[in-house]
């Protein structure tokens, strides 16, 4: 009778491969800027590509109603590639800066694949909230609604930890109340034109999502104390 050595552990990704996902992500949305700025500027291409960019990939909430769209998937498709166009360079530096700051944190937290599904899933809800919450005319751009489902993936991750380990929960309540009044003060500044209605959407997704792969795959007995030191 033979003995088999025993199976090896399954290998979690080095830490410098589990943020490959997320370098990606912040990668396409500079290039796709970059290449607008640079048609912006006559450097190739036409000045009309950020328009068409627009017309084609923002979302436009009178496509969920009586809109007629450039083409048949547009209504479906607008719903993931309004995350990947901005406003201008300003506006995508910002938004990438966000998204590494926060998904550092949520890749380091839950993982490669969570950080991965708690962005699309705020993308679609960041979509889903501006298209029932909003009648504006004009089209919605940037990675915000997205980068506010990682906010409430970590807001969520904070309120869990505190409920397990009996910590209080009044600075959640405070940074909860933070992001309000910062979300009103931006609107204010740009006279309205924030998209309030789409950081709603992503933030709600992204505490959702974090709460469901919380309960489906809870964490290790002595996480939450170790991560407290």
């Amino acid at each position: 009778m033979s003995t088999m050595p025993d199976a090896p552990p399954a290998r979690r990704p080095a830490p410098r491969k589990r943020y490959i996902g997320l370098a990606l992500l912040i990668i396409a949305n500079v290039l796709i800027e970059l290449l607008l700025e640079a048609a912006d500027y006559g450097l190739v291409g036409s000045g009309r590509w950020r328009s068409l960019a627009y017309q084609y990939g923002a979302f436009w909430a009178g496509l969920l109603h009586d809109w007629q769209p450039n083409y048949a998937a547009q209504p479906y498709v607008m719903f993931v590639s309004y995350a990947f166009l901005h406003a201008g360079f300003s506006h995508m530096a910002t938004n990438m800066l966000a998204l590494w700051t926060l998904g550092v944190l949520v890749v380091r937290q839950m993982g490669p694949r969570a950080f991965a599904l708690i962005y699309f899933a705020a993308m679609l809800g960041g979509g889903a909230g501006f298209g029932l919450l909003s009648h504006s005319p004009q089209p919605m751009v940037g990675a915000s609604g997205a980068i506010f489902g990682l906010i409430g993936a970590w807001q969520y991750l904070d309120w869990h930890q505190r409920r397990r380990t009996g910590l209080p929960v009044k600075p959640l309540l405070r940074s909860l109340f933070v992001f309000l009044l910062l979300n009103v003060a931006l609107w204010a500044v740009m006279q309205g034109q924030l998209a309030w209605e789409t950081h709603l959407g992503g933030f709600a997704a992204g505490w959702g999502v974090a709460a469901l792969l919380m309960r489906l795959r809870p964490p290790e007995p002595g996480y939450f104390e170790k991560t407290r030191s």
